[in-house]
């Protein structure tokens, strides 16, 4: 094979081989098992390699060792959408930080074609975490006729599927009621892209089961979704900061502002110092997720707490179980979620 950039030959394992007086199953063991030589034997073949400029093919190696070294992270939106979310980058820094232990690379996958069941249909990885409730049966059967191993983080509710979640009704039940307790009625809801604010709903997403947590605590109250203002947006702080002027452009300024995702309660803070109304003087603002971003900005953001990167990081360690065939069983872990009192909160 000859190099492109200057039209000499590339070091095969062959010449390695020639080289360092060891059969080319020792240099292949070397750099795919080198549990099965010597240490002194790996060193001098890695020697060889490294002075003669050798560098391994990982399609040729990953076809030897029948997998692809890669667990691909199924984006739960569009690349746009998901990449200024700081949720889904925390989650991604759990996921990653394990494959960096394991020798792994990290695969992002968006929708191929808007087709997230394409994009499993061609992903070249070894098995799958996916985020959100984004996930339909058409793209489990996929997963499942590729017999690739998975792992839903913030998925719906699967007995048969590994899992990693928070209560999500108690935790948005938390959420509300602390406004609630604060004397709030005049209240502005603003949920994922996703959800829908019908009381009967029949569903295991998460924007689900954060609508059925809301509606209890405001039952609680003698309210409903009928007596408060009810918005989606999508994850990012633009579109947060969209939800804040429409919520500025109401002909009633609520008392406070409760929300599904902390980027999208920073972008209507931003929203609200802009047009000169104070929080949470004139308007509380809740949030969910702790991100990091939620203790830094002022006022500090009132919110749920839940360990985005603990979430990655253990679905990344199922994940691995489950690809070495040590976890043959679904696996689900509850983590836990804590209500953090801030400054962006104030009595009504």
């Amino acid at each position: 094979m000859r190099d492109s950039k200057n039209g000499t030959r590339r070091p095969t394992i062959k010449d390695i081989a020639r080289e360092s007086g060891y059969s080319k199953t020792s240099v292949s063991f070397a750099f795919n098992n080198p549990s099965r030589i010597s240490e002194k034997t790996r060193d001098q073949i890695l020697k060889t390699a490294d002075r003669l400029g050798y560098i391994p093919n990982p399609m040729a190696r990953n076809f030897s060792l029948q997998r692809h070294l890669s667990i691909g992270f199924l984006l739960p939106q569009m690349v746009q959408y998901s990449l200024k979310n700081p949720y889904t980058l925390e989650v991604i820094a759990g996921i990653g930080g394990v494959c960096e232990k394991m020798g792994y690379t990290l695969t992002i996958i968006p929708p191929l074609h808007k087709s997230l069941a394409l994009a499993v249909r061609n992903a070249a990885v070894d098995g799958l975490i996916t985020l959100g409730s984004q996930i339909d049966s058409d793209i489990i059967t996929v997963m499942q006729t590729r017999l690739l191993p998975f792992v839903m983080i913030d998925g719906p509710s699967d007995e048969k599927t590994s899992s990693i979640y928070i209560a999500e009704e108690e935790a948005a039940y938390t959420q509300m009621k602390i406004a609630l307790d604060y004397g709030h009625r005049k209240i502005a809801i603003i949920g994922l892209a996703s959800a829908t604010f019908a009381i009967d709903e029949v569903s295991e997403s998460v924007s689900a089961k954060r609508m059925q947590g809301y509606h209890r605590a405001l039952r609680e109250q003698g309210l409903d979704f009928t007596n408060v203002t009810t918005m989606v947006s999508e994850c990012s702080l633009e579109d947060g900061r969209q939800a804040g002027r429409s919520i500025l452009a109401l002909p009633s300024l609520p008392t406070c502002v409760v929300t599904m995702s902390d980027i999208v309660a920073i972008g209507c803070i931003t929203a609200f110092r802009e047009a000169g109304i104070s929080v949470p003087d004139q308007i509380s603002v809740v949030g969910f997720d702790n991100i990091e971003e939620a203790s830094t900005i002022t006022p500090a953001l009132t919110t749920i707490d839940q360990p985005a990167t603990e979430k990655g990081r253990m679905g990344a360690k199922v994940l691995f179980s489950m690809i070495d065939g040590t976890e043959e069983e679904p696996v689900h872990h509850l983590i836990e979620h804590r209500l953090i009192v801030r400054d962006s909160l104030a009595p009504r």
